[in-house]
């Protein structure tokens, strides 16, 4: 039964919350301080609009934030695979069939509604939804079983479509996916041997595109759909390197950052006053970050980077806190890909990086970015409730109800999730046969203990009638049986 004191609740991890909501209030003050030409073009004038605009996208947010939340993790590990197969049947119609803006054709337009969204912001979430329920089923008692990296080629598919038409955010998700086989503890030997191939592909690639002219790279793009974004990343990395070469537009862009980063000084040039906003083409978006060190100094930059950073470090206390192997790599996984790409927006901007196209994260104008963030955000935080003590006593509230009320539809999902049959792996099986929980209450700590002392007299008994050796021999057969009929099923899940 829902209920608005119970359900519409920051739970959760309040910190990221607090900083969740502080970027949502920067991402407003920029917003409306960095669209007037945007407005002036497009609306007469009316720049209020924009902020209207941004202010029910959070809204929207909002919503998005409290569902995900709201949803066990363990879901996330049920559908992992349909989630990876509806983003890699979306970005194949985006190939084909999608919309073109700013230059781009990755958009996929929703029938009757009119909307349009980026269909890989739906792919990274579920790749590393994916990932992390392959690496938690690879998982054994010192490391992560290296055949997991034959089973790669699934997310491996939907990255090549997404770098297909947007390289920036395959080679981010690539990082990330790498960074996950890292906490998930592949052997170091097979990472260095990834790292190698990775260089060499990456150095091989990367001199060939260079070594081919512009105007040949052009010709031979329109030719064939898959390369047309090569044209645009190697006149970036020409840009970047050179000043002599490259698209004048993204030369002009790059260098009007770097002058408004350098106007902004300690303190900024007061909100609404900065230039750049006015020759920026996306300073609303890409560059927004140049907007809010000119308008607000050294000062508002660090502050907004500091933001990103205490995400990063929650990240780390939510997943010190988990019991479980697959929600710590989820929020592994969609912490690491949040903070990445607002540095890797934050770099670009100062000049560290070729100009990439990526957004910062609940700051940057947009739809999809902001509502896929924030269902990132929400499973993140769905998983730090259900590891805090509120989400335990939650918990044990609602077993109480249903033992209460019975079986119901509930009580059967929960069984129906619970069945290896059905998606859930050997290793998550194992853990929670073997790992002793978190007790929330002094009295559940009591009881339990009370419990576990009377089973042990009950034991005691049995060695005493039947001896020490038939028991030991049986405890080990029954052992065995135990493990053959959870690594059976265990691969019927993954079937």
């Amino acid at each position: 039964m829902f209920s608005i004191k119970r359900d519409m609740k920051f739970k959760g991890d309040k910190v990221l919350w607090s900083v969740i909501v502080m970027l949502m209030l920067v991402s407003v003050m920029v917003i409306y301080s960095s669209t007037g030409s945007l407005a002036y073009r497009e609306r007469d004038g009316n720049t209020t609009y924009y902020l209207l605009k941004q202010i029910g996208l959070f809204l929207g947010c909002f919503g998005v934030l409290f569902v995900m939340q709201k949803i066990n993790y363990r879901y996330f590990t049920k559908y992992a695979g349909t989630c990876l197969l509806i983003a890699a049947a979306l970005l194949l119609f985006a190939a084909f069939g999608g919309t073109s803006i700013n230059g781009a054709g990755r958009w996929v337009r929703i029938p009757l509604v009119g909307l349009t969204f980026q269909p890989s912001e739906l792919a990274k979430i579920a790749i590393i939804m994916y990932v992390a329920k392959l690496l938690t089923f690879a998982q054994n008692d010192r490391n992560c079983d290296d055949s997991v990296l034959s089973q790669f080629w699934q997310p491996g598919i939907v990255i090549l479509l997404i770098f297909h038409d947007n390289i920036s955010t395959a080679l981010l998700v690539s990082l990330v996916c790498f960074l996950m086989l890292v906490v998930a503890r592949l052997r170091w030997k097979l990472l260095g041997k990834i790292v190698l191939i990775g260089v060499l592909i990456g150095g091989l690639g990367g001199g060939a595109l260079l070594s081919i002219p512009q105007d040949s790279l052009e010709k031979m793009a329109s030719g064939v759909p898959m390369l047309k974004r090569l044209p645009t990343a190697r006149s970036r990395i020409v840009s970047f390197f050179s000043n002599k070469e490259g698209n004048d537009d993204h030369l002009f862009q790059s260098n009007q950052a770097k002058i408004a980063v350098a106007k902004g000084g300690l303190m900024g040039r007061g909100p609404g006053n900065g230039m750049a906003r006015n020759v920026l083409p996306h300073s609303y978006s890409d560059f927004a970050y140049a907007i809010i060190i000119e308008e607000y100094g050294l000062v508002g930059g660090g502050f907004v980077m500091l933001l990103y950073l205490i995400i990063l470090f929650r990240i780390g206390v939510i997943v010190r806190r988990c019991t479980r192997i697959y929600p710590a790599l989820l929020v592994t996984g969609l912490g690491l890909t949040i903070v990445l790409q607002g540095m890797v927006n934050m770099g670009v901007c100062v000049g560290l990086f070729p100009v990439t196209g990526q957004t910062l994260p609940l700051v940057s104008m947009g739809g999809t970015s902001l509502l896929f963030t924030s269902a990132a955000f929400g499973m993140i935080l769905s998983v730090a409730r259900s590891f805090s003590e509120e989400g335990e006593v939650e918990e044990e509230e609602l077993a109480g109800e249903k033992s209460r009320a019975g079986s119901g539809p509930e009580d059967v999902e929960e069984r129906e999730y619970n069945d290896p049959e059905n998606g859930y792996g050997e290793n998550e099986m194992v853990e929670e046969l073997v790992e002793e929980p978190v007790q929330s209450t002094g009295r559940r700590r009591g009881r339990q203990q009370t419990e576990r002392e009377g089973m042990l007299e009950d034991d005691i008994e049995v060695i005493g009638d039947k001896g020490l050796d038939p028991v030991e021999e049986e405890l080990e057969a029954s052992g065995r049986e135990v493990l053959k009929e959870l690594r059976r099923r265990g691969r019927r899940g993954m079937d």
